[in-house]
């Protein structure tokens, strides 16, 4: 499923690309890394208080800058960002010829990196943690019905759904870059069995979900628009 990804990578309008790494590999790479950051990027990375928080973060940005480069086929510190109003990144149209879509999550030492031509795409990803209190957060955050879903299940049950459910919910948030607090509107609809799909009115026909398995003890899922898209997994 996940192959080496090719040095001239080619992106096809009906294509998303999902890139994955683990960002502690890369440790030997971080100078050559911050070299290529915006001072605004050099910025947020000195605010982090642990140096390993800082050098993901480096790291992070050093290969989002590195994968958008082969793309755009420019030179990776010469890449220019936007922020919306929430913070979601997006390429500023002087670098951004081919209207390329990304949209990158990070979750401990773990990356995923997607991207699409024109369309609309979100990703989020995170490891599983056993001491979460899933009950007590789905109660909170989540719909009756996707609580109930959460409550009937097996304790190991729980927490792999729960993780589903956060996932496809701020995967769809990050992709049409809509803040956490917009949390309790999203519902999901899946079940340990089926696949996820988004169940809001008005809205489900537009968006679709993948779910993926990236890495050992992580659940994550892609939010894009578009129909019959094909799915190629690179391994930075």
């Amino acid at each position: 499923m996940w192959l080496k990804a090719p040095t001239n990578v080619e992106l096809l309008s009906n294509e998303v690309h999902i890139w994955r790494e683990n960002l502690d590999n890369v440790k030997p790479l971080l100078e050559d890394f911050a070299q290529l950051l915006s001072e605004d990027e050099l910025v947020r990375a000195r605010r982090f208080h642990f140096e390993q928080h800082r050098q993901r973060f480096i790291a992070g940005r050093g290969i989002l800058r590195n994968i958008l480069g082969r793309y755009l086929n420019v030179e990776p510190s010469q890449i220019n960002f936007g922020y919306e109003p929430r913070g979601k990144p997006f390429l500023d149209e002087s670098c951004n010829q081919i209207n390329l879509k990304f949209n990158l999550s990070h979750s401990q030492n773990y990356a995923l990196y997607v991207m699409s031509l024109n369309n609309s795409i979100g990703v989020d990803l995170e490891c599983i943690n056993s001491k979460t209190d899933v009950a007590s957060l789905a109660q909170r955050f989540f719909s009756p019905s996707e609580f109930a879903v959460i409550e009937s299940a097996s304790d190991k049950q729980q927490q792999q759904l729960f993780f589903r459910y956060w996932t496809c919910k701020e995967a769809y948030l990050k992709a049409t870059g809509t803040g956490l607090s917009d949390l309790e509107k999203i519902e999901i609809s899946l079940t340990s069995e089926q696949p996820a799909r988004l169940n809001i009115p008005g809205v489900s026909d537009e968006w679709n979900l993948l779910e993926i398995q990236p890495f050992s003890n992580c659940a994550a899922t892609v939010a894009f628009t578009g129909r019959d898209l094909e799915f190629k997994y690179w391994d930075y």
